[in-house]
């Protein structure tokens, strides 16, 4: 079973030329044509955090479905981050994972049916401390040892990390394998590797990659990253 995911930081949807464009985000989703997306600052940061891509623009450019995640009215995520899946994809539950933290972060938690199996998806943007994302990794990882069905696992999102090795990716053991798509910030002319992809001992056949193109460039001040995947029969 082949599965294709991506993340993506989207900027509240202002591009680098500074104007706020949700119709641009969408069309960068249409190019990746993952089959599941996490999504980073997809709401307002203040007032009533309103999401910055209309649900019924996704529903009608897209072929996804926004997991239901929020805890505010007007909102897509938790702390920014959303979770969309594609149309046909079952979600089985979700929920919030709250962070350690000084600043408004948080993840994402969602189980879906795939090809008759079950996966695990699980979004997060991370703190700017590397001691506290290194904590933050750690509850994320509590979390979903404290799931109850295990199950072949993603996590991805902007994990704020700008070592290539070491730093916050030490909390993960030989049970994980870190993914590094290549340079995604800031993404007019990208130095820093800061979003990543990381999946679990399940997965073979493992690619990645940042998507650079011209609306992926202007779109967000990171570029999406991605990763195709096979589960292959357990």
């Amino acid at each position: 079973m082949k599965l294709k995911v991506a993340s993506y930081n989207i900027h509240k949807a202002v591009g680098t030329d500074r104007r706020r464009d949700p119709q641009r985000v969408l069309s960068v989703l249409r190019e990746i044509d993952a089959d599941i997306v996490a999504l980073q600052e997809v709401d307002r940061r203040f007032g009533r955090r309103m999401a910055v891509l209309p649900l019924d623009l996704i529903h009608e450019a897209t072929p996804y479905v926004p997991v239901p995640l929020t805890m505010k009215p007007d909102s897509l995520g938790w702390h920014g981050n959303a979770l969309l899946a594609r149309r046909g994809i079952d979600l089985l539950e979700a929920c919030a994972v709250p962070l350690p933290t000084l600043e408004p972060r948080g993840a994402v938690r969602a189980d879906f049916a795939v090809g008759g199996h079950r996966i695990r998806v699980v979004g997060m943007h991370l703190d700017l401390s590397g001691l506290r994302r290194r904590n933050q990794i750690t509850s994320v990882l509590a979390h979903i040892g404290g799931c109850a069905a295990p199950c072949p696992t993603v996590m991805m999102g902007d994990f704020n990390e700008w070592a290539t090795h070491g730093g916050c990716f030490r909390a993960f053991d030989d049970d994980w394998r870190v993914l590094a798509p290549g340079r995604s910030f800031p993404s007019a002319r990208p130095v820093a590797q800061l979003d990543r992809i990381v999946v679990s001992r399940h997965w073979s056949g493992v690619t990645s990659r940042v998507h650079h193109s011209a609306l992926s460039t202007s779109a967000s001040d990171h570029l999406p990253v991605l990763a195709e995947i096979n589960l292959p029969n357990f």
